[in-house]
């Protein structure tokens, strides 16, 4: 049911929302009608769905046309957030992948990949933090990956940074719990997921099997089903979610032949 006033809708802020899964985000949640913050680099893009989800209906959704690999970006989205009004979501969704052997990749694109998985990450969640422990609700979600529970060659600062993201939000899950603070968090950690990720990375999507892939969508209605739920780690799909079991069961010395045998 969705209010009459948009002003009492819930709010949601989702970084990478110009598209995959972070539209994907966008479009659920516009539908169980909240309100919308929706930041990105592409303001053409992030203009087209304010105009489509304002058309459609009663829905109000504005546009941070930002880097978030930026000070700047960051503070923008940061006062953003400190002065919303009925903030009940803040979805840490943007990133990028590299492949290649650590050193000899640009460095400044390593950086920059470290600033929005973790420096952007830990901020935004502070601020929104900050603003949640007040209302005493709301909820984060920071959009991390399988990659994040191993480590493999070409992908060193990707895997790095999201076993980063998924011990940073295990760490605030039992800190809020702790306190007695009724905010959810959750470490979403989909596999390979059909977006515009894997294609700015130049990956040949034909390597991965097909069963192996995912829609964006069916990652987002994970994503929400367990955030109802109050899971703090969300692996989408049975097969990622088997996979990563198996993973944690195997010593560490047997996940590294594995790795250094795969192609």
């Amino acid at each position: 049911m969705v209010p009459n006033s948009n002003h009492s809708h819930p709010l949601a802020l989702i970084t990478g929302a110009s598209s995959g899964i972070g539209e994907a985000f966008a479009r659920r949640l516009a539908a169980r009608g909240f309100n919308l913050v929706l930041v990105a680099r592409r303001r053409d893009r992030l203009d087209e769905l304010r105009r489509e989800f304002e058309s459609s209906g009663d829905i109000a959704a504005e546009v941070l046309a930002v880097d978030l690999t930026q000070p700047a970006g960051i503070c923008v989205v940061e006062d953003k957030i400190a002065s919303a009004e009925n903030l009940q979501l803040v979805i840490n969704n943007a990133g990028f992948g590299s492949r290649g052997l650590f050193h000899t990749i640009s460095i400044e694109k390593q950086e920059l990949m470290h600033r929005l998985h973790v420096i952007a990450t830990m901020r935004l969640s502070h601020a929104a933090l900050r603003r949640m422990a007040i209302q005493r609700s709301g909820g984060i979600v920071n959009v991390s990956s399988v990659a994040g529970f191993l480590q493999g060659p070409s992908n060193v600062s990707y895997c790095a940074t999201k076993a980063w993201m998924n011990s940073f939000t295990e760490g605030l899950y039992l800190e809020l719990r702790r306190a007695r603070l009724p905010i959810k968090v959750q470490a979403l950690c989909p596999g390979f997921t059909h977006s515009e990720f894997h294609d700015t990375m130049g990956m040949d999507r034909s390597v991965v099997p097909k069963n192996w892939w995912m829609t964006s969508e069916d990652v987002v209605d994970a994503s929400l089903r367990g955030l109802e739920r109050g899971d703090l780690f969300v692996v989408p799909g049975w097969r990622y979610n088997s996979f990563v079991k198996l993973l944690r069961l195997l010593p560490r010395s047997l996940r590294h032949t594995l790795v250094r045998n795969a192609r």
